[in-house]
């Protein structure tokens, strides 16, 4: 299926006051990496004054920052050309193409921070990852916990309690103990660099018979743990490696091509801020080339523990980003939907599109492929540093 990046559905729908800085690959000599600020309908290329967004992110003011840089920035194009050159079918190396936004930032992901994919995750470990069983597990767990998880606060004494209760009826998990429980779950999502952008193509592991996209608001944090913006993120998942066993989530979570960030940070102003983070209805649309079409909404207002919570769960004292780190606050839900026969739910085909879209943020469009079909990551942080050098900008 064609991936078509319009850009009335890519950007937000108020783009014209939104902040809104990436990165695009300029052709040149040689080409490289740029980062940019949309205004309006137009790019602007403001490499000269900050040559990565993790340099950007670190201003006092990183929104003032950015619109202050258009003065010294320069005409990159029309925002509507390059993303339309962005689509992973379409790539004429002569023009530029968005990226993922981030650059030198750390990738870091939370896990199981609403209930509904909480659940998921328990019933992938109880599955050991065979998704046949999944329907009958699904419901046997439900009536078994006989409890409203959310409202249960993590941490919390009523959590504890909680927790005793699972105990005895043989219904703890690991998935439980950092949904409820006092400490989040915060991974490694993947490496600085690797992240790919809205248009590219998303890598499953080729050996996975049961997997989903993972839509979720990204938020972009700087070295002083202060976070600055936000973006929407593809946490690509693998639920047959994770549920034979919790300790396969790197083999899960990281391959080639399988975290999507897109399609731009959106720097909080007075336009846009934490509560609108708090207040977003994010959307999740698959279509495949076998006529499949699955659409669902769900609301961060859902989730078990609040946003800045996470990121203090992920930096501080103990832990440290010096170039900043994206986070992921986790996913609002794991598509169940029956796709080939009644019970099998549902798992990612080759060439499926998967849009994750939020008023606010724009929409995020990728197609699906296999981490081995895909174009390799060789971009990485080395090569990003030679190459600012030979363009000038170090």
């Amino acid at each position: 299926m064609d991936i078509d990046l319009d850009p009335n559905s890519s950007l937000p729908v108020d783009f014209g006051r939104a902040c809104l800085v990436g990165r695009a690959w300029v052709p040149g000599s040689p080409p490289g990496p740029s980062v940019v600020l949309v205004d309006g309908h137009e790019a602007i290329d403001i490499s000269h004054s900050y040559t990565t967004t993790s340099l950007l992110l670190e201003a006092a003011n990183p929104a003032a920052a950015a619109r202050a840089a258009k003065a010294r920035g320069a005409r990159l194009g029309r925002v509507a050309d390059i993303l339309a050159n962005s689509s992973a079918d379409r790539h004429d190396p002569d023009k530029p193409r968005f990226l993922a936004p981030c650059d030198l930032q750390a990738l870091k992901a939370c896990g199981v921070t609403f209930v509904s994919s909480l659940l998921e995750r328990v019933i992938e470990e109880k599955t050991k990852g065979e998704p046949g069983q999944a329907d009958h597990v699904r419901h046997t767990l439900i009536d078994a916990i006989g409890i409203d998880l959310s409202a249960v606060r993590p941490g919390s004494a009523e959590a504890a309690k909680v927790k005793d209760l699972l105990v005895a009826r043989g219904l703890w998990s690991p998935y439980l103990e950092v949904g409820i429980g006092p400490y989040a779950e915060v991974f490694t999502k993947s490496q600085p660099m690797a992240a790919v952008g809205t248009g590219a193509e998303v890598g499953l592991h080729p050996e996975s018979t049961w997997n989903n996209p993972e839509p979720e608001i990204v938020l972009a944090v700087n070295s002083r743990g202060e976070t600055v913006g936000a973006s929407l993120g593809n946490d690509v998942n693998l639920r047959d490696f994770e549920g034979r066993s919790a300790l396969l989530l790197g083999k899960a979570k990281d391959n080639n091509g399988s975290c999507a960030i897109g399609p731009f940070i959106r720097l909080f102003d007075e336009h846009f801020t934490i509560e609108d983070v708090r207040r977003a209805e994010v959307g999740l649309s698959i279509h495949g080339d076998d006529q499949f079409t699955l659409k669902a909404t769900s609301s961060m207002a859902k989730i078990s523990r609040d946003p800045l919570d996470l990121v203090t769960h992920a930096t501080g004292k103990t832990h440290q980003y010096p170039d900043g780190m994206m986070l992921f606050l986790g996913t609002m839900f794991a598509p169940t939907q029956d796709r080939d026969r009644p019970g099998a739910g549902f798992t990612h085909k080759r060439g499926d599109l998967v849009t994750i879209s939020t008023p606010s943020l724009g929409a995020l469009v990728n197609r699906v492929s296999t981490s081995d079909a895909i174009t390799p990551w060789t971009f990485g942080t080395a090569a990003l540093m030679q190459n600012l050098r030979a363009r000038g900008l170090l």
